[in-house]
């Protein structure tokens, strides 16, 4: 095989990591800012930075959306904005590791819910070992690090809404997937960019952190999602959420050597055990339909979603 073949197989799997280490990178950048306007105003900065570049990016009204279209893109916005609000929130309190392994806990009870075949309970046997081992065995008094309770609930309520985008992602499957990610994050701008005025107020205005919260949207959303869009044409579904399941893995990474935070051993195994249970439903879920790129909704959680 020839060194041209072989980097052209290679690239869509490099697309994926190089989504999911910038996406990673992106966010632990975003959590210097929380001291400054919080959790709150960085989600406000980040959407809505992200909004304006994919609006720039996509032009959705080029694809004519219908009065209905744009309710179902609302609601599935709403919810795309109170994950994100939600995920930032536990990550103020939660180390980025854990949060993401835990919020994975969402897509994959939908995959389980909606298959419900002997194999998937197996898979979701391993997360609830995972969870076991970051939330129940500290209770117990073992020297596994404790978590923040408060952050806890929003990294499950995160997850619970992950749960909800796919389901409302897949509703969305009959429109341009850029108007619907671009849209809907417009959406979500509304949603969550009162909340950042009301903890940040007027220092959401200052030029040093305008320029830096439209560097982390980039970062973590516009070069992401386009990687994403890349792989997206060259690897099947299950291929890429294997792959996008290393997500915990490079989040615990990036807070590591970004964030300084460090985990034990036990939560790294948990995080393991999480991110095999995620690989597991992937490379045993049923084939979907095949669908034309353009028109394939966003059924993973793409860059803009985190």
């Amino acid at each position: 095989m020839s060194h041209d073949s072989l980097l052209q197989r290679l690239l869509p799997s490099l697309a994926v990591l190089g989504s999911v280490t910038s996406l990673c990178v992106g966010t632990s950048f975003a959590k210097h800012l929380f001291p400054v306007i919080g959790a709150q105003g960085t989600t406000a900065l980040r959407v809505g930075f992200s909004a304006l570049l994919l609006l720039a990016i996509w032009r959705p009204w080029r694809f004519g959306p219908t009065r209905a279209n744009i309710r179902q893109i609302v609601i599935f916005g709403a919810v795309l904005g109170l994950m994100n609000l939600l995920f930032y929130m536990a990550i103020k309190r939660l180390p980025f590791g854990v949060t993401v392994a835990i919020e994975f806990i969402g897509p994959l009870s939908v995959a389980v819910w909606t298959s419900r075949r002997p194999l998937d309970l197996v898979w979701l046997g391993l997360a609830v070992v995972g969870l076991f081992l970051l939330l129940i065995l500290p209770l117990f008094g073992a020297q596994v690090g404790t978590l923040d309770p408060v952050g806890l609930a929003y990294a499950i309520a995160a997850s619970v809404c992950w749960a909800g985008y796919i389901v409302l992602g897949k509703r969305t499957g009959h429109m341009h997937g850029g108007m619907v990610v671009s849209l809907g994050l417009l959406s979500a701008a509304f949603v969550v960019v009162p909340f950042g005025i009301a903890e940040a107020g007027a220092k959401l205005l200052t030029p040093s952190l305008l320029i830096y919260g439209l560097v982390v949207a980039a970062v973590s959303s516009a070069i992401p999602y386009s990687l994403e869009m890349f792989a997206l044409k060259r690897l099947s579904h299950s291929a890429f959420s294997t792959m996008l399941a290393t997500e915990p893995a490079v989040a615990a990474l990036a807070g590591m050597l970004l964030l300084h935070e460090n985990l034990t051993l036990t939560q790294w195994s948990a995080i393991g055990i999480i991110m095999c249970a995620a690989m597991g439903s992937a490379l045993t879920a049923r084939p979907e339909p095949v669908k034309t790129t353009e028109n394939k909704p966003a059924h993973h959680k793409p860059a803009a979603a985190t």
